[in-house]
């Protein structure tokens, strides 16, 4: 007979009351790991016992700290959560289009477009980091998703990092992409918000932000905050080539952009 334990216990799951899963459902024990500005000893841990019933939650036990540096202690706690949430209420904006694999984005591009798909993608201003981009677009892409340069029917161009928008912008032209692709992983005192606004008042400037698709990815965006600064879709953890590719491609149908017209007379 079938093991049906799991599928019980998610039946008993009420999703108007939702709290966090430890041991047992609905215990409501959760662990976190923070750091405060105290120096480590016995008063460091009871602060930070303090501070996370401070937070609405108990029993808190912390399982682990340690001073990072004169002044600084690290620690992680677990503590039981009170509250719950309604999980049936949440509504996420997303990307809402059918993502398909590396194989499959390659054949609906030369059914649906008939030719190839130019992006062109950077990390930008001073962000030095190309593991988003590399991720997306390079050959060998990251944990097991090829990136864009291994899809059939699309060039990919990657500039690497530091590259000011001006540049990204000008390599889009001259290339005359469809897509422009930005990956922000410094995000410290909001820095990437200011970078990627940029972009988009160039675009404006230049009376181009409706002459590309244009997208934003990286560990703090999201769909929703992409078109708040004004992108067309954000991808954040998890996602993948695929995912970027397969919104590329279908707002290239949707727009009508399948004769590859050049920039001025999109």
């Amino acid at each position: 007979m079938a093991d049906n334990s799991n599928q019980t216990a998610v039946a008993q799951v009420d999703l108007t009351k939702v709290k966090p899963y430890g041991d047992t459902l609905n215990d409501g024990y959760m662990e976190m790991a923070f750091t405060l500005p105290v120096p480590y000893g016995e008063e460091a841990e009871e602060a930070a016992k303090q501070y996370v019933k401070g937070m609405g939650m108990e029993e808190p036990n912390v399982t682990y700290y340690h001073e990072l540096c004169p002044g600084y202690t690290f620690f992680v706690v677990y503590a039981k959560a009170t509250h719950t949430i309604d999980f049936t209420k949440i509504k996420v904006k997303k990307v809402d289009t059918e993502v398909m694999d590396r194989v499959e984005c390659g054949k609906w591009i030369g059914e649906h477009v008939g030719r190839d798909i130019v992006v062109v993608g950077a990390s930008t201003d001073s962000d030095a980091h190309t593991v988003g981009i590399d991720a997306i677009i390079q050959m060998k892409g990251f944990h097991g998703h090829f990136g864009l340069e291994r899809f059939k029917n699309v060039v990919a161009y990657n500039m690497g990092s530091q590259v000011p928008n001006e540049e990204l912008l000008a390599k889009a032209k001259e290339v005359n992409a469809d897509a422009i692709m930005i990956s922000k992983t410094v995000t410290q005192k909001d820095i990437h918000i200011q970078s990627l606004t940029n972009m988009i008042e160039l675009l404006e400037a230049e009376g181009l932000r409706d002459k590309f698709i244009v997208t934003c990815g990286g560990p703090r965006i999201s769909h929703e905050l992409a078109q708040e600064l004004g992108y067309d879709a954000g991808f954040g953890p998890g996602k993948y080539a695929e995912h970027v590719m397969s919104f590329i491609m279908q707002e290239v149908v949707k727009r009508g952009w399948q004769d590859k017209p050049n920039i001025a007379d999109r």
